[in-house]
């Protein structure tokens, strides 16, 4: 770690300073107007994305391919690892975690279905969705293990529903430029986010967290991820800066070729987060890499994945709902996403370890006597 480490608020108001003027200094550079970005609660006026490409889309495939087949490859070759091993008889579902499968099921009906009755409310489904959602992964996580979010770092668990909310308006924010998603109240019908939005937004982390969890309770999805290949990601001094000055430059790309640089949105907030920490003093998600250690980011990424799937899935036939509007590779959907979309929510769950191993790091402190 560095030695005179960065104060942690300070580290995270420079990152939170970065992150919105650094696009609009891109954008004021490329001669646009300034105030469409400035206001969340307006609607994006509408850009055409750029054609679908045949060359990009080929060139991404190969890149996630050659991302991510040494991973698969390792988790298969060490599957017989885990089948030697002695395995615990799992516990009960608890009482909570049945209820949440009821409310689940219920709440999936609402949401795709026009009931009468149900108008007033039929555009706030997501809420229930992923509120229910998020008590039955802690109900089966509680089943296998004995342990969850919701019943042994119910601190923790708040706290990242309060964080997550703060967290996704900063890629909302981000949006403005690339303008990749848009949202609908029913077919054609443009919506503008308001204050309630906070609502939805704040169960992304708890959601992604409580899955990974869960899926950390099967040996079978994290065989081997422990003794992977060993990279020093810190062991340059100079590594946190050339992160942070790498974000910097694409963050203010991004105001001035988005259709270029949307990508990044992605990846900027996480370079600049692991960044931060790093300067902070604190271990990264990225320190245990330097043993061969991956089980964390493997895992926050195989949720994010999974949470993606399950976002796009209940999107799908909701009466609110999002769009979207991909240059370059925008074909070939799987619900409403193109299907290479789904390859953001790889480095988005590393993003969303940074920000849960920070709150459950101070939860924790804050509950010592």
């Amino acid at each position: 770690m560095i030695k005179k480490p960065v104060n942690p608020i300070v580290a995270a108001g420079v990152i939170a300073v970065l992150l919105i003027f650094l696009p609009l200094l891109g954008a004021w550079l490329n001669g646009s107007s300034l105030l469409p970005y400035l206001s969340l609660t307006s609607i994006p006026e509408y850009i055409p994305p750029a054609p679908f490409s045949p060359t990009a889309f080929v060139c991404l495939v190969i890149l996630l391919t050659l991302t991510l087949a040494p991973f698969l490859r390792h988790l298969v070759r060490f599957q017989g690892s885990v089948a030697r091993q002695k395995k615990t008889p799992p516990g009960t579902l608890p009482w909570w975690g049945s209820l949440g499968i009821l409310l689940l099921l219920g709440s999936w009906v609402l949401a795709w279905t026009r009931f009468p009755w149900f108008e007033p409310f039929q555009a706030h489904t997501f809420e229930p969705l992923w509120l229910s959602f998020i008590l039955v992964a802690n109900g089966y996580t509680h089943k296998r293990t004995g342990r969850s979010l919701l019943t042994h770092e119910p601190v923790a668990l708040l706290c990242l529903f309060v964080a997550s909310a703060l967290f996704w308006w900063f890629f909302e924010y981000l949006n403005r430029f690339a303008t990749n998603w848009y949202y609908y109240r029913g077919p054609g019908e443009p919506i503008a986010l308001k204050a309630y939005a906070s609502l939805a937004f704040s169960t992304v982390l708890p959601g992604i967290a409580s899955t990974c969890d869960l899926l950390a309770s099967f040996p079978r999805t994290r065989a081997g991820m422990d003794r992977f290949v060993k990279i020093d990601v810190h062991g340059n001094p100079f590594s946190p800066w050339l992160m942070i000055l790498l974000s910097c430059a694409i963050l203010m790309g991004i105001g001035i070729r988005p259709d270029l640089l949307f990508p990044a949105l992605w990846v900027c907030p996480l370079l600049l987060g692991v960044a931060g920490q790093h300067l902070a003093g604190y271990e990264t998600i990225f320190s245990p890499l330097k043993t061969g250690d991956w089980t964390q980011p493997w895992l926050m990424a195989v949720s994010a994945l999974a949470c993606g799937f399950l976002w796009e899935l209940w999107n799908a036939l909701s009466l609110s709902h999002w769009e979207y509007a991909i240059p370059y590779v925008g074909r070939f959907h799987l619900f409403e996403m193109p299907i290479l979309g789904y390859g953001g929510y790889l480095p988005f769950g590393l993003e969303c370890a940074v920000i849960c191993d920070g709150v459950r790091r101070l939860a924790k402190k804050r509950g010592r006597p």
